[in-house]
């Protein structure tokens, strides 16, 4: 289970600053934050991926994809046995080269 701690915020200046207990600490000089749109959440975070993701998904909702989008496509099929060198061509072309 998420372990749930309490942080104090103080004032530094102009900006509000949080006091994180020590086992929450961050390494380097800083951190991502983010606020997450549903809940009004803020985050931090060492990766600035998070809005990513976020980004994405909206996207995602948004798009009209049609029911039959990649229906021919063949599922759980092991991709055809390519030498290493073999190029995208395929042997077929080979002869054609020479």
């Amino acid at each position: 289970m998420t372990e749930v701690r309490k942080a104090k915020l103080f004032k530094n200046g102009a900006s509000q600053a949080v006091r994180l207990p020590a086992d929450f600490r961050f390494e380097g000089e800083e951190v991502f934050v983010t606020r997450d749109e549903a809940t009004g959440d803020v985050v931090l975070s060492t990766r600035p991926g998070a809005r990513a993701w976020f980004a994405f998904f909206a996207l995602l909702r948004a798009v009209d994809v049609p029911d039959s989008f990649m229906g021919e496509r063949p599922m759980n099929t092991m991709p055809p046995d390519r030498g290493m060198f073999d190029d995208a061509a395929g042997p077929q072309h080979r002869a054609d080269r020479r």
